[in-house]
């Protein structure tokens, strides 16, 4: 519905403590304002991607929100590819999407690949439909041919642009007769058809930012003698509709009643709205929210990456945690946690959009990826079977071609079975900081192998310490060794090393605090090359009695021959 400022104004005030325009403010904390709302009735709502680039971040966010307003009301989820661009399509993009989409879990109920009732759902398979409606604007007047060359299009963009105002037109054929028009056109003239703006778009509502207009940019151009006139381009002089006639034919056939889409097409929802408006059609309540940007600012562009949607599946990223994590940026709610699975963010969601852009935090991804993870480990499940299974291919395919190392070799890691229940047992005890599948190899690589000694060009005051009580750490060895097979477990070696640290603390004249920590230097220089990971204990448990006795025996050996040496070894 278009409306005056006026007759916006005689209809809503603005609510001075939340700043909303409503029709009367009784908004209390907690409650929705009238525009967070859902919509009483089941909406419809589509994703209609363009095939010249792969899924990322700020697409994704579209389809979601799109998908939850219509899971939420218990409506449709539509997809749509525009596809009418084809001198930029990716060949294997339109696929793409269906497998990213799909991976994500937003099954879609009416698209290119299942069908519909208002299909088909290809634009390149709906030009006729574009063509017809044209015809239908320029019989009524709402548009226009035009004939100018790209020469004379550009020679006004450049005499536009060194006055300092937009490239707009200038309206040249728009006084054409329709029989010249017609005549010109029937004769193979090349043409464009543009939509007839008037000076000053009319303003709408917008479910994000209320009462939406656009000031007179005349004003400035009317000073160099110029006059600016917004005529988008309808259809190309190929015969091609552009976004805004095929989005708002697709959209009003299709019987889309919500469009929930990025703050750039805010400038252009005016256009869209005088097409509806020509038409004689309904317009769908509009949504705009802000762009996702990168640290620059800039925002996430498929063109320039835009972190492609399939780096986070290679990377071992949970479709959940992402799906979660976009949620985030754009959208408030009410839950006491941001941990929100696909079935939580359809019961929460309302319309409560945030305004103005936002830059992503990549930490915040990872702290949703590890309570993904262990709550996966906390069930046991077989989506946890599912996580170990792909974390061991990947494991072993480093081991066979090392691309995360690709200077390092892997001599006596684990093979098979033994390699997989090595890894399901290390994400049970390390889930809570799980991330990425390299990140959880690279932290705990000394328990697949036997690594190296770590590196250590300028040794620190603990090693320090360690090579001065050399001899009385010998003690812990010797301790270890005594402990039977039976008795090497979590718990067995949690005692013993309690009853190391009270000796040594003892005979040192060393606090027990100070003493346990040096113990747990030791046993993680010796046996977890220096890595990270879970109590010594409980690395020591799986690892295994021989490995732990072998890798203090060689550490030993090295101190015996050479203190220093042992603190500077080569990495590889």
């Amino acid at each position: 519905m278009l409306l005056t400022r006026s007759q916006f104004f005689w209809r809503t005030s603005v609510c001075k403590s939340c700043r909303t325009l409503s029709t009367s403010c009784r908004t209390k904390v907690g409650e929705r304002r009238a525009s967070e709302q859902l919509p009483s009735t089941p909406a419809r709502t589509r994703f209609a991607p363009s095939p010249t680039g792969y899924l990322h971040l700020g697409s994704l966010r579209t389809a979601l929100f799109n998908f939850l307003l219509a899971k939420a009301t218990g409506g449709l989820f539509l997809l749509r590819i525009e596809d009418t661009d084809k001198r930029r399509t990716i060949a294997d993009a339109e696929e793409r999407l269906y497998d990213d989409l799909r991976w994500c879990g937003l099954n879609w109920d009416e698209g290119p690949d299942i069908g519909g009732p208002y299909g088909p759902y290809r634009q390149s398979e709906r030009t006729n439909l574009y063509l017809e409606h044209s015809k239908k604007l320029l019989q009524s007047g709402h548009a226009y041919r035009c004939f100018c060359s790209s020469e004379k299009l550009n020679e006004l963009a450049r005499r536009r642009a060194s006055l300092g105002l937009p490239s707009d037109y200038d309206r040249t054929c728009e006084g054409i007769s329709v029989d010249e028009s017609d005549e010109r056109a029937s004769t193979g003239e090349a043409f464009v058809i543009r939509l007839k703006v008037p000076a000053e778009p009319p303003e709408y509502v917008d479910l994000v930012y209320g009462l939406v207009g656009k000031p007179n940019r005349n004003k400035k151009a009317q000073k160099h003698g110029e006059i600016l006139y917004e005529d988008a381009i309808l259809l190309k002089s190929d015969g091609m509709p552009t976004y805004h006639l095929a989005n708002v034919v697709d959209d009003h056939h299709m019987k889309i009643t919500h469009v929930v889409r990025a703050a750039e097409w805010m400038s252009s929802t005016p256009k869209h709205l005088l097409l509806y408006d020509a038409f004689g059609w309904k317009p769908p309540e509009f949504a705009h929210v802000g762009l996702l940007q990168d640290s620059s600012q800039q925002k996430f562009s498929k063109r320039k990456g835009g972190l492609n949607i399939r780096r986070f599946e290679e990377q071992g990223i949970f479709p959940e945690a992402l799906l979660n994590y976009v949620a985030l940026y754009g959208w408030s709610h009410t839950k006491t946690s941001d941990v929100m699975s696909l079935s939580d963010l359809v019961e929460s969601f309302d319309l409560r959009f945030t305004k103005g852009n936002t830059v992503v935090e990549p930490h915040k991804l990872m702290y949703l990826q590890k309570k993904y993870a262990a709550n996966l480990a906390n069930a046991n499940g077989p989506e946890f079977e599912t996580l170990v299974d792909r974390v061991f291919k990947e494991v072993q395919q480093e081991f066979e071609t090392p691309l995360w190392h690709p200077e390092r070799t892997y001599p006596g890691h684990l093979l098979g079975q033994e390699l997989r229940t090595r890894i399901a047992d290390v994400l049970r005890h390390t889930a809570k900081n799980y991330t990425t599948i390299e990140e959880f190899f690279n932290n705990h690589i000394y328990l697949f192998y036997n690594a190296p000694f770590p590196e250590i060009d300028h040794p620190g005051e603990m090693h320090a310490t360690c090579e001065d009580l050399w001899p009385r750490l010998q003690l812990v060895n010797v301790k270890f060794r005594e402990v039977l097979l039976k008795n090497w477990t979590d718990a067995g070696l949690k005692e013993t090393t309690t009853a190391i640290v009270n000796t040594l603390s003892r005979e040192l004249d060393k606090s027990g605090k100070e003493m346990y920590k040096i113990i747990q230097f030791y046993l993680r220089w010796a046996i977890a090359r220096g890595g990270s990971g879970p109590p010594m204990h409980t690395t020591m448990a799986l690892l295994g009695r021989d490995t732990c006795l072998q890798r203090l025996d060689e550490l030993a050996a090295m101190m015996d021959s050479n203190p220093k040496k042992a603190t500077r070894t080569d990495s590889q």
